[in-house]
């Protein structure tokens, strides 16, 4: 495992030390990086030392923080080729522990909150990564404090209330449950390990780059469609390909992939801001949709993602809720994955880009189903009501029907 040098802030550059718990920067309020001598890895560290390591994403250990893991087996999903579609994979994070990717970052918070002695941990979610700080904290022995809006997915509630956090349910948004949690953390003695607000989910996440990067034999692929709520994610895959060509996995100067964001039409501050050709977004009024991962009105790092867009020569898509649950239906009925809709939004946005040109069927292409559909079963099911055959009272009686 790596020992950090140094935490550097995203907005002025400011390096803080990494000995004690670090949120924002100090002087600025900025994103924290998490940086390694990575040089005196190259030659040392190459990819074929990867040979035979855990298929989780430990086995990219040497370049995450130097820390005894917090494991439920997070990592190396599958990168699944698309059965209908040339050139196109499908990476399915849905089997990651709890259901989605939220498991990688959470995971590797809750890795450093147990390094760092840390007892109560408090995060507002709009439902799975509450669910993931909930497992990864019963694992650790950490209290967990989770505040989701109360229209959460039941699954995420009912896993919650399993794993023994402490939950409440806010009426509003995500950026409501946030603001209840800064009201109280003082006071409650809370370490806060929201979105981008602490350095760690990053590191967890960015496992993802150096998977896609290694299930494609260390190519990378021409754009990766990435569903946007906090941006987590996709800043953390910048990150890998940067360290990438640092430790020489990669050659110098490859070419990165166009970083495609989509959300939800109903809430789409990034798309919206990058139209505008602006630099950091507005909060999203009124923001409604079925993908409660997308319901996020304003991001906190929305300039890294909206400066990873432009240094990509990406873009940024915005999809129906109609068009997610179609693209739902046609995943499942074609390919056999019962994706989030969150997930689903990234095929809504690869057929959109190809229609307008800006990508080409020959492009190769990842999109990322972020988690699994079996965890909004409910929020599915009622979306799609009008088509659904009257229940029965069968009174517990099996047989064909």
């Amino acid at each position: 495992m790596a020992k950090i040098s140094f935490l550097e802030c995203s907005k002025c550059g400011h390096q803080l030390s990494a000995e004690t718990p670090q949120t924002l920067c100090t002087k600025c309020q900025g994103s924290l990086y998490v940086r390694y001598d990575l040089k005196a890895l190259r030659g040392k560290l190459t990819r074929e030392t990867l040979g035979g390591r855990v298929a989780s994403m430990w086995r990219y250990a040497n370049v995450l923080p130097d820390a005894e893991p917090v494991t439920l087996g997070e990592g190396f999903t599958p990168l699944l080729p698309s059965r209908t579609t040339k050139n196109v994979w499908i990476k399915d994070e849905g089997l990651n522990p709890t259901g989605s990717f939220k498991a990688r970052g959470l995971g590797m918070a809750v890795t450093m909150a147990k390094k760092y002695g840390l007892k109560k941990l408090a995060i507002p979610s709009a439902g799975n990564a509450a669910s993931a700080l909930a497992a990864y904290s019963a694992r650790a022995g950490i209290e967990a404090h989770i505040f989701m809006p109360k229209d959460v997915p039941q699954a995420n509630l009912v896993e919650c209330q399993s794993y023994g956090a402490h939950i409440t349910l806010v009426d509003g948004l995500i950026s409501d449950c946030a603001r209840v949690i800064g009201e109280r953390k003082e006071k409650e003695g809370w370490f806060e390990i929201s979105t981008l607000k602490e350095p760690f989910r990053v590191e967890g996440k960015k496992t993802m780059g150096y998977e896609v990067a290694e299930q494609m034999d260390w190519t990378l692929p021409d754009a990766i469609i990435y569903p946007t709520g906090g941006g987590v994610g996709l800043i953390g895959m910048w990150k890998a390909f940067e360290e990438m060509e640092e430790l020489g996995w990669i050659p110098a100067g490859t070419k990165r992939p166009k970083m495609i964001v989509v959300q939800a039409a109903g809430c789409a501050p990034i798309p919206k801001a990058w139209e505008e050709g602006k630099t950091v977004s507005e909060p999203w009024k009124n923001a409604s949709t079925l993908a409660a991962g997308l319901r996020v009105p304003k991001a906190y790092a929305d300039y890294i993602v909206l400066d990873v867009l432009k240094k990509s020569g990406g873009a940024a898509v915005t999809a129906t809720d109609d068009e997610i649950l179609a693209a739902v239906q046609k995943w499942a009925s074609q390919e056999g994955i019962f994706a989030a809709p969150e997930g689903a939004a990234s095929l809504v946005a690869y057929e959109k880009l190809i229609v307008s040109k800006f990508l080409k069927p020959s492009d190769r292409v990842v999109l990322f189903n972020t988690g699994s559909g079996i965890k909004y079963v409910d929020v599915i099911a009622a979306a799609r009501k009008p088509s659904l055959p009257p229940s029965r009272n069968i009174g517990g009686i099996i047989g064909p029907y």
